[in-house]
């Protein structure tokens, strides 16, 4: 039997919100009743907007919701942090690796530029779609640049990537060469989103992901990097996305949904899990329920809403 892995990895550019907590809750209640282990992994990789004090309020919130992780911030582990600003190195390694074998190569195009690529009519996608300027410059070309490269990962022949999504069923993309060369790191030596969470899922021994379905796009640009770094597939699950009554997803920027919010109105732990379990179709209402009960009493299969896209919440 597989030993299950998750991860919950917030930013920690705000506090966390009830469309953060629909996410944690859903990956501790699976985990929890597969006897598995649930990593905290912060993920801070862009520092211009990440604080050191939001990242401590979220691990105090989700305490105080009764949602616990096996491995977290503070901890030594094998493969070392959980905290992605404590992980620059892994992933630069990899990056001149590639560099070395031809794996990426030199972006200069500007942000204006890749601006007007991606408004011209495409796939919808989660990454702009590329139109190869860059991709066989010579070295003479490349030296009379005069800025700082990107670096996108060379898709060297048309694949087909697919995966079994575990709410959504078997979805299949084509990864074409040009334009789906995505960015790996930018001009200002920042590691990309899809290159560290790919190299942290692989390295941590992440065996399923739960996330929003905001992600699902991203899924097949990770399962070529984790191809790529020789690490074994985890099982995808895009969670339904919460959305308020004018259709608009959850976000901090909302007015009373942070749950340091929702504390000082005098809301208990146990009223937000009990909706929360409502909105995943698990409860016929809301009820105030523990964690820790909902982990014993309410089976992860009884959450029947979450093979829709989108849930409203009042």
């Amino acid at each position: 039997m597989m030993n299950v892995r998750t991860r919950f990895a917030p930013s920690p550019t705000g506090f966390i919100h009830l469309g953060n907590v629909w996410v944690a809750f859903l990956n501790w209640l699976y985990t929890r009743q597969h006897q598995g282990e649930l990593v905290l992994r912060i993920e801070d990789i862009d520092q211009t907007r990440s604080r050191k004090e939001y990242a401590q309020a979220l691990m105090e919130d989700l305490d105080w919701l009764g949602l616990d992780w096996d491995e977290g911030p503070g901890g030594n582990y094998a493969y070392g942090s959980t905290v992605q600003s404590e992980r620059l190195s892994l992933y630069r390694r990899c990056v001149e690796k590639w560099k070395q074998e031809g794996r990426v190569y030199p972006c200069y195009c500007t942000r204006a530029r890749i601006h007007k690529i991606s408004s011209a009519p495409h796939r919808g996608e989660t990454l702009p779609v590329y139109d190869g300027h860059c991709r066989n410059l010579t070295n003479e070309q490349r030296k009379r640049q005069e800025r700082q490269p990107s670096w996108r990962i060379r898709i060297e022949k048309e694949t087909e990537e697919s995966f079994h999504d575990l709410l959504r069923g078997d979805a299949t993309q084509r990864l074409k060469p040009c334009e789906d060369d995505f960015v790996v790191m930018r001009a200002d030596g920042q590691i990309a989103y899809q290159l560290a969470v790919s190299c942290d899922d692989g390295a941590m021994g992440i065996t399923h992901v739960f996330r929003g379905e905001d992600l699902f796009s991203s899924t097949f640009y990770q399962i070529a990097i984790l191809k790529e770094l020789g690490y074994p597939l985890p099982v995808y699950a895009h969670l339904p996305l919460l959305m308020d009554q004018e259709g608009n997803r959850l976000s901090k920027r909302q007015h009373g949904i942070t749950i340091r919010d929702m504390r000082a109105a005098g809301i208990t732990a146990e009223e937000i899990i009990g909706k929360l379990l409502f909105w995943a179709g698990a409860l016929p209402a809301p009820e105030p329920l523990s964690a820790t009960y909902a982990a014993k009493n309410i089976p992860f299969s009884d959450c029947r809403n979450l093979k829709q896209k989108s849930i409203i919440v009042r």
